[in-house]
């Protein structure tokens, strides 16, 4: 392990908090989607009953869980990865996998026309781009 105080050490820490936030998001997410399915598809149903999606909603439910627990899996992965042995290839498609649920969450905020809940997306979008940046190093 590289001295922290370096520029090395400190973006090979950088990587795996930024892995591990990203676990930790999409794990808790995708794994609360499951536990209380029910509960969350009544919610959604709800928030995008105006909307183009409305008609479409367990469908997207389904992918959208399927979607957050495979980028925190490999984002939990890629974090273990990264400290055992500074491989950074699954932690950079965790990341990657997470910017795409980021977009997919985005999208349907925005045509749900909940644009507060779009925006409060965007910092975690900007993390997930700079993990992503960071990981390819």
């Amino acid at each position: 392990m590289p001295p922290l105080h370096t520029l090395t050490g400190a973006i090979y820490l950088t990587q795996i908090l930024g892995s591990a936030f990203l676990s930790i998001l999409f794990l808790q997410s995708g794994i609360d989607k499951i536990i209380d399915y029910r509960s969350n598809l009544e919610w959604l149903k709800g928030h995008f009953a105006k909307s183009p999606l409305a008609g479409v909603v367990p469908i997207l439910l389904a992918a959208i869980t399927l979607l957050e627990v495979a980028a925190g899996a490999l984002s939990a992965i890629g974090c273990l990865m990264l400290i055992v042995s500074r491989e950074t290839t699954i932690g950079f498609y965790g990341a990657v996998s997470s910017a795409v649920v980021l977009i997919a969450l985005f999208f349907g905020q925005r045509m749900a026309k909940d644009y507060a809940g779009a925006a409060v997306l965007v910092p975690y979008f900007l993390l997930t781009l700079v993990t992503i940046y960071l990981l390819a190093q």
